[in-house]
């Protein structure tokens, strides 16, 4: 299928699934923000925005391993690799258990300091420590979900990578109000369903109980032979030219998740000097409820990623160069329609998760300075992705590392003593517009390359 079929119906086939997943994870994100704002308040936001940074690190080491060692998956198969496409699988299992219990233990250890880091006082800490006391427990299941997402996506399955979120994100739904809300849930005029009242720390259980389900799916595909790919037990031995190489080319994905993590420690500390926990629960919504329309946009890179890695490794470098456009296309129209939504309605959208007349004025202004260079963020994505499937750690990792740290902190440390909270806000577009160019140049300078390789 990666070598034939039409580029146009397999991006769609591959992206489709993986956009309904990173749609379903966004909405682990923005269901638990909603039953928290209404349920717990304006500083139980605060606390799992100041906790949230700590939480997409676990996520980042996972999609690390997933797209390091799926580009691995995407090469070795183009390659008809079989015994080292099966080595990268098993390496890929192995590195998440490993990771996710180092993370664990680390965590736990560490963890009043790193939210001391990320922005929490003492008003925002109880709720901060309360949700992510529970989200390191469940570290290892967030990293190994990721991961076997990935390795699925990576043999082109991607409706079981699809269907592991969507199990995991439907119970998330069921279980965040049991486990929230206080008091009872009232069905009919005499029939309550109890609930838990655990407030934010309910909200952390639900989610690392949800995911842990979609574990048991992922794994039940693995071991019970649907795969394509033959995992044995000498598979999960480590070696360290394959972990070396997972993590190289897996890197620009971390060095960007653990650059949005600085960064939000950055701007948690910055909102809490200018205006307490209001901003911090600001940025909070908004940063979950713009990642509903930026998740799909990563969802069509990962549909883009096997194609690109496939035939790279077969040498159809006229397929890349084709799978590279639509998928800009396909990314770049997805970033506009976002962009139209949330500078009409941030207002609306707003209000659905908070009835704090306060942070609906300050939130409104911020989304539409936030969302003014949108539209670019899809070329962004799709730029990374394409020099991560071709196994280029270098240049994928300086992408993702440079909008997050050599762009944005300078940016909004500048402008926020400048303009206060509105450079907060104002920071975002300007970093799109120059990482934007940045990733326009290498792009063009790569597809020159691969030009020249075709056409000796």
């Amino acid at each position: 299928m990666l070598a034939n079929e039409k580029i146009g119906k397999l991006l769609m086939t591959l992206s489709i699934p993986a956009i309904v997943g990173m749609v379903v994870q966004a909405l682990y994100n923005i269901v638990d923000t909603f039953f928290v704002s209404r349920f717990v308040g304006t500083m139980g936001i605060a606390g799992t925005a100041v906790a949230f940074p700590i939480q997409m690190i676990l996520i980042g080491i996972g999609i690390s391993v997933g797209i390091g060692g799926a580009s691995m998956l995407s090469r070795r198969m183009g390659e008809k690799d079989q015994e080292g496409a099966s080595m990268a699988l098993g390496n890929m299992t192995s590195l998440s258990i490993v990771t996710g219990i180092v993370c664990l233990a680390g965590g736990l250890i560490f963890m009043d300091p790193l939210l001391r880091i990320f922005g929490a006082n003492d008003a925002i800490m109880p709720y901060a420590r309360d949700y992510i006391s529970i989200i390191l427990l469940g570290g290892p299941f967030f990293i190994f979900s990721v991961v076997a997402s990935s390795a699925a996506r990576a043999e082109g399955n991607a409706r079981v990578a699809m269907l592991s979120l969507v199990i995991g994100g439907c119970l998330n739904v069921l279980l965040d109000p049991i486990f929230i809300i206080e008091g009872g849930i009232p069905l009919f005029s005499r029939i309550v369903i109890p609930t838990l009242g655990h407030g934010v720390k309910g909200a952390a259980e639900a989610t690392v109980i949800s995911t842990i389900v979609s574990c048991l799916f992922l794994l039940h595909y693995i071991l019970k032979g649907n795969s394509e790919i033959i995992l044995k037990l000498r598979h999960l031995r480590l070696k360290w030219p394959i972990v070396r190489e997972i993590f190289a080319v897996g890197a620009s994905d971390f060095a960007r998740t653990a650059a949005m993590s600085a960064t939000s420690a950055i701007f948690n500390n910055i909102l809490e000097g200018l205006g307490g926990a209001l901003p911090i629960a600001v940025f909070g919504i908004i940063f979950r409820i713009i990642s509903f329309v930026f998740m799909p946009m990563i969802g069509i890179a990962q549909g883009a990623q096997p194609i690109l890695g496939f035939n790279f490794g077969a040498r159809q470098f006229h397929r890349v160069k084709e799978c590279l456009s639509l998928a800009n296309i396909s990314a770049t129209v997805l970033a506009c329609v976002g962009f139209v939504i949330f500078m009409a309605f941030p207002g609306q959208i707003l209000k659905v998760f908070s009835s704090d007349e306060e942070l609906i004025v300050m939130g409104t202004t911020a989304t539409r300075l936030l969302v003014l260079a949108f539209p670019l963020l899809g070329y962004q994505n799709i730029g990374t992705s394409l020099f991560q499937a071709l196994g280029k750690a270098k240049p994928a990792i300086f992408l993702a590392f440079s909008r997050q740290v050599l762009f944005l902190i300078p940016m909004v440390i500048i402008l926020s003593k400048m303009f206060g909270l509105t450079g907060v806000w104002m920071s975002f577009p300007a970093t799109d517009v120059t990482a934007f160019i940045v990733t326009w140049f290498m792009v063009s300078r790569e597809l020159r390359m691969l030009t020249r390789i075709s056409n000796p």
